[in-house]
């Protein structure tokens, strides 16, 4: 098994022996050394962010006191959900390497395919409705003025 694939591997086993979440581990690597690693805390913690690569882009964000973790490499147990996938996207994170699909997921009763519906316009689970457009969206005016402003 490929070494980084072993360690999020054995995160995903070691929080699911634990009971802290489901069999879901992550590992990023940077210059051929872990820089985070995790897994998956959903049960403990009481919060369904607390994905194995959601824990892991915290942890290796902090240890570079950067969000932009681009450079990066993220090993992760299964393919990552859409919130996952976006935070991969938001970190800068280019290149990840997953072991178990989504149908593998199914089998253990985590139906992420439900989102990747959603996101299609697909027996959407979420109904989305717009008010105070215009009050909103001046928040975007305010933060162009700001000269102390970080992209991210």
């Amino acid at each position: 098994m490929n070494r980084w694939m072993k360690i999020a591997f054995d995160e995903a086993t070691t929080g699911m022996l634990l009971n802290e979440g489901g069999p879901f581990g992550a590992v990023i690597v940077k210059d051929n050394k872990i820089i985070a690693k995790a897994h998956n805390r959903v049960l403990i913690s009481k919060d369904p962010t607390a994905h194995a690569e959601i824990n892991a882009i915290r942890e290796a964000s902090q240890k570079l006191n950067s969000f932009d973790l681009s450079g990066t490499t993220l090993y992760t147990s299964c393919m990552p959900c859409p919130m996952c996938l976006g935070a991969i996207m938001w970190a800068r994170i280019e290149n990840v390497y997953y072991g178990a699909t989504a149908e593998d997921a199914k089998k253990g009763g985590f139906d992420d395919l439900k989102f990747y519906e959603t996101l299609q316009g697909e027996k959407s689970t979420v109904k989305l409705f717009q008010i105070e457009q215009q009050q909103c969206a001046s928040l975007f005016d305010t933060w162009n003025k700001k000269e102390d402003k970080e992209i991210y």
